[in-house]
């Protein structure tokens, strides 16, 4: 089931500061999720290689779904690496949707995104702005 604790609004969060990090804006379709995984190699100092496969595994089923499901033709995806923690944001001008708590097992094609981020995160949430929809999730560097 999803986390009763997710928030539906997206934290402060500015790059600028005692942080890493990037923004990029990129064309939806195909490539999308691709062009995601390969701008986050930038990451590989300092973050422990399980932690950085778990945010790839993230990443590429949100943009994926960004395009799949909300029929996005931009994507952005915001990443900042932060002393105890990554954040990370892709936001879409695609259709918004509202999470619902559900079993993984109890719908005939579910997909994986939603069960993933309740069960790899420390904390994620969904906010929409008017015109765009913004899912993050944060991850402890511990």
């Amino acid at each position: 089931m999803i986390s009763d604790t997710m928030r539906s609004a997206s934290p402060t969060h500015q790059l600028d500061g005692p942080e890493d990090g990037f923004w990029i804006r990129m064309e939806g379709g195909s490539l999308a999720a691709g062009r995601a995984r390969r701008e986050l190699a930038r990451l590989h100092e300092g973050l422990d290689p399980p932690l950085l496969e778990n945010i790839r595994l993230l990443v590429t089923e949100l943009v994926s779904n960004s395009v799949r499901h909300a029929g996005a033709t931009t994507v952005e995806l915001t990443v900042a690496v932060r002393p105890a923690n990554v954040y990370v944001e892709v936001a879409n001008r695609g259709a918004a949707f509202t999470p619902t708590a559900r079993e993984r097992r109890h719908e005939a094609n579910p997909g994986w995104g939603l069960f993933l981020l309740d069960r790899l995160c420390d904390d994620w949430g969904v906010g929409a702005d008017p015109g765009c929809q913004r899912v993050w999730f944060e991850m402890a560097r511990a």
